[in-house]
C-alpha cells in the first residue's frame, strides 16, 4: 500500500512541476477607440468628354424679293444700214423678280428719239429714185425711234454693303420707225423682228428702299424693214415690192436713274 501511495505522490509531483514550467498566455489587448479608421478606396473618375466646338454656319445673304428701276438712256445706234451712228435719247425701265441671291428674272422696256443720217446716193429702206437730198454725196435726215421689249435674266454679286454689280442676259422684241420727206412727200419705213441684249452695270445702294442704277449694254436686231408709199399707202419693199430683210442694225446703250428695292 505504501508503494502505491509513493507511485502516485510522485506522479502528482512530475504534473505540478511541468505546470509551472509552461509560460503564461500574454492576453490579447481589448482594442481602442483612438486608433484612427483605415481610408475609404477614392472612387474611381470617369473623364467628362470636352464639346468640340463648330464654326457657326454663316447668315443668309439678304436680298430683294423684286426691284424696279426706271431712269433716262442714252443710245449711239447704227439704223437702217446707212453706215451713220445716230445719237438717240430716251428712257428705259425695268422689273426684277429675285429668285436667289444671285438669279433674277427681269422683264424689260425703253424708248429712243432722234435723227439718223442716210447717205442721199443709197437710200434704202426708202425708195431710190427720190430727191432727198441735192447731191448723190449727201445725206439726209430721217426722224427716228427705236423701241425693245425684253425678257431674260440677272445674276447679281452680292457681297458688298454699298456696291451691287450685275450681269443681263435678255431677247426680246425689237423695232424700229423712220420718216424722211423727198419732194414734199413723207415716206415712212418701219421695221420689227428679234432682239437680243447683253451688258451689265451696279447699284449703289442708299437705303433700304432705294439705290442709283448705273448700266451699259449691247443690243442687237434683226428686222424686216418695210417702207411706206405715200401714193398707196401701202407698206412693201420700195423696189420689188418684198419686204426686206437687211443685216442686223445695232446700238450701244448706256443708262442711269433711280431704283426701288421691295
Amino acid at each position: 500500500m505504501r508503494k502505491y501511495l509513493g507511485v502516485l505522490v510522485g506522479a502528482t509531483a512530475l504534473c505540478a512541476m511541468s505546470w509551472a514550467q509552461a509560460p503564461a498566455q500574454a492576453p490579447t489587448p481589448a482594442p481602442t477607440t483612438d486608433q484612427a479608421p483605415a481610408p475609404a478606396p477614392a472612387p474611381e473618375t470617369v473623364p467628362i468628354p470636352t464639346p468640340t466646338r463648330t464654326a457657326n454656319p454663316a447668315p443668309p445673304v439678304q436680298y430683294p424679293r423684286f426691284e424696279l428701276f426706271a431712269g433716262g438712256s442714252y443710245a449711239e445706234a447704227g439704223l437702217f444700214n446707212a453706215g451713220h451712228w445716230a445719237g438717240l435719247p430716251g428712257w428705259d425701265a425695268s422689273l426684277a423678280l429675285n429668285a436667289t441671291s444671285w438669279l433674277g428674272f427681269v422683264v424689260d422696256g425703253g424708248q429712243y428719239y432722234g435723227t439718223s443720217k442716210i447717205p442721199g446716193a443709197v437710200p434704202t429702206p426708202f425708195p431710190t429714185g427720190q430727191t432727198f437730198c441735192n447731191t448723190p454725196s449727201c445725206t439726209f435726215d430721217v426722224k427716228t425711234r427705236e423701241y425693245n421689249v425684253l425678257f431674260g435674266a440677272q445674276f447679281s454679286r452680292r457681297k458688298y454693303e454699298r456696291w451691287t454689280p450685275f450681269g443681263e442676259l435678255m431677247f426680246g422684241h425689237g423695232g424700229t420707225r423712220g420718216k424722211a420727206v423727198a419732194g414734199g412727200e413723207t415716206f415712212t419705213e418701219v421695221g420689227s423682228g428679234l432682239a437680243l441684249l447683253a451688258g451689265g452695270g451696279a447699284d449703289f445702294k442708299i437705303n433700304q428702299r432705294f439705290a442709283l442704277r448705273f448700266k451699259a449694254d449691247y443690243l442687237e436686231t434683226r428686222t424686216d424693214q418695210v417702207c411706206q408709199r405715200p401714193s398707196t399707202n401701202d407698206f412693201r419693199s420700195p423696189t420689188t415690192g418684198r419686204h426686206l430683210r437687211p443685216p442686223q442694225q445695232i446700238a450701244q446703250r448706256l443708262g442711269f436713274g433711280p431704283q426701288f428695292i421691295g
